[in-house]
Parts: structure tokens; sequence; C-alpha cells
């Protein structure tokens, strides 16, 4: 095998095993930490975090530790966030999500500088465009990448399912579902309260040995580059914290960069009120906690489907027709969750709507990156 591709399939495994882990334990923190709104709070401190690392953190890191080194570095703040989980609480998940959001955008930067380097270098030795060799690691990263989110859901699902479910749940209890759900309740319903402690355990073990074993495969079979420049040519200096947080800062100047910034900003809320409001409010409130995974399953799956098919369209309908399509998908999608009552017997109803969510989302993560 190509040491080039070696080294794409190294990064995409890892990445796999990292956030199906990751991505099936925030599809549950809302659930699983609903008291005084932990859950939903421990999230909003890991994106804040990930703001705030985005100004300044991963020109910062990759110039000093390189690509290799930083993916390990932040890994290791994800896995931190599973261990925190062990021992839920306020001084355990809200400090763990600041490591993970400040981890997450060096996370990311390495490894689209990773790529695109190996690229671009096979590119060259192969005679080929670097575009389209570029192109090509990033479609198979993401093809691997993409179905973490149903391994993820998957796990906790079959762990959860041996849950015993309440079948016929109370009148009154429908009726706070939902729309009308108060996220900052302290009280338990049949549906909403946590696993055994055992089950709970076994879970974060899991997720918590797939991130290790994504530190290790990074660290022991991911080859290093060391040609990384984030100056001009014949050009190095240090970058300081200033100089980078300034430059950061001076591209707001652009008028063009101003009027996108509400598209991403949209893109992180909508992702948030999926994996936190609508995991718990409509489907815990409504069937339980071991159907979220499942829910999320038909997300992921349909997110991933129609990233690809998005890809096809975009070249010949364009940008404009795909946010349209996103735009009234969600909008339709806000009108009838503010208006339906879920129910146990609507099963079909909570995966059409993850679905459609899905549908959405794509338009958002293809177009905007």
């Amino acid at each position: 095998m190509d040491r080039s591709l070696r080294n794409v399939l190294v990064v995409s495994f890892g990445f796999l095993l990292l956030f199906t882990a990751y991505g099936g334990l925030q599809s549950l923190q809302s659930s699983l930490y609903s008291e005084e709104g932990l859950g939903v709070t421990a999230l909003s401190t890991l994106y804040g975090g990930m703001l705030l690392s985005s100004m300044f953190l991963p020109p910062l890191l990759i110039e000093r530790l390189g690509c290799k080194g930083t993916i390990i570095l932040s890994m290791c703040g994800y896995v931190a966030f599973s261990v925190g989980n062990f021992f839920a609480s306020w001084y355990t998940l809200i400090p763990t999500s600041i490591l993970l959001g400040l981890g997450a955008a060096p996370l990311w930067s390495a490894q689209c500088t990773y790529l695109t380097i190996t690229g671009n270098t096979h590119a060259e030795k192969a005679g080929k465009r670097g575009k389209d060799m570029v192109n090509q690691y990033f479609g198979i990263f993401f093809l691997i990448f993409q179905s973490s989110g149903v391994w993820g859901n998957l796990i906790s699902s079959l762990v959860f399912g041996q849950t015993p479910r309440q079948e016929n749940l109370p009148e009154e209890q429908l009726t706070s579902c939902g729309a009308s759900d108060c996220l900052m309740a302290t009280t338990t319903t049949n549906s909403t309260q946590r696993p055994s402690q055992q089950l709970v355990y076994t879970l974060l073990g899991i997720y918590t040995g797939s991130g290790v074993l994504a530190v290790l495969m990074i660290a022991a079979f991911l080859q290093p580059i060391r040609d990384v420049q984030w100056e001009s040519e014949g050009e190095k200096k240090s970058l300081t914290f200033w100089s980078t947080l300034l430059s950061t800062f001076k591209l707001y100047r652009d008028k063009r960069l101003c009027l996108l910034i509400l598209l991403p900003l949209y893109s992180g809320l909508q992702q948030g009120f999926l994996s936190s409001e609508y995991t718990r409010s409509y489907v815990t409130c409504a069937l339980g906690i071991q159907f979220v995974g499942y829910v999320m399953i038909c997300f992921s799956a349909t997110d991933a489907l129609c990233s690809v098919l998005y890809g096809k369209v975009s070249q010949y309908a364009g940008r404009a027709v795909l946010y349209v399509l996103g735009a009234v998908t969600h909008v339709s999608c806000m009108i009838a969750l503010l208006l339906w009552r879920p129910r146990a017997d609507q099963l079909a109803v909570f995966f059409v709507f993850s679905g459609l969510w899905g549908v959405a989302d794509a338009v958002w993560q293809t177009q905007n990156n």
C-alpha cells in the first residue's frame, strides 16, 4: 500500500474511533445529566471553549508540536471528557468540557493540514494535480469518519437497551414532553430516569477505551510531517499569541466574512438543538433513553448520504438552491416540533424528524465548508 494512503487511513480510522465515543456521548449528555441542566451546560461550555481556541491555538500548537503531536494532544482532551463522565458533576464535566473544547479546533486544523500536505506531496511525486489528490484524500477521510455517528449511537442503544422500558406512560408525563418540556426541571419521570449506574459505567468504559485506542493508533502508526509552513516562503518567524489573535480579528475587515458568520453560527445552534433538546425533550421523554441512539443513527446516516449527494447536485443546481432546501426543511421541522405532542405509539415520527434534520444539516456542512 502507498505510504501516503496508509497515513490517510490511519488518520481516518483514528478519528472514527475517537468520534464513535464522543458522538455517542454528546447525544446522551442532556438525557443522562438533566438535573439543573448540567448536560446542556456542559455542551454549551464545550463549544464555547472551541470558539476561543479557534482564535489562536491551532497555528501555535501546529508550529510547535507538528500535526501529529497536535492531533495526539487534542485527542487526549476528548478522552479526558469521557473520563470526566465517570464522576459526573459540575466540578468534573465543566472543566473537562473546556479541555475538550480547547482541543477541538487544533485537532481539526491539524487534520486538515496533514491531509492537504500529504495530498500535495503525493501529487507532486506522482505527477498529478494537487487539488485532485487532496479532494480524493478528504473523500476517503469523510467516507470513514461519517460512519462514527452510526457506530457510537448503536453502541449506546445496545447497552441501554437492557434498561427495562415503561410501556404505558402516564398522560401527565406525555403532556410535558416536546416543546412543553422544561429543560431546567429537576424532577424525573419513568422514561427520563437514568439507566442503572452499572450500564452507564459499561458504556463509558467502551467509549473511553475507543478514545484511548484512537490516541495509541495515531501515536504508533501515523508518520509525522515536518514541512508545515505558516509563513511566506523564505521567511521563518515564531508565531506569538498576540500576533495570531490580531491576525484573526483583522479578517473581520472583509465584509464578505462578516456576512458569512451567521451561517456557521446557525449550523452550530441547530446541531446543539438536535443533540440536546430533541434527544431529551422528545426522544427520551416519550420513548426512553434506549431509543436515543437509534434515532441519532437515522440522522447520521441521512446526513452522510445527503452530503455525498449534495456534492454532485451543487455542480448543476448551485449553492443557492441547496441553501433554500436546507432552510425550508429546518423551518418546517421547527414549526412541526412546536405543534407536535410526542407519543410512544408514534415511533416512526421520531425517525422522520431526525432524518429530515439530517437532510438539512448536510446542506450546512457541505456548502459552508
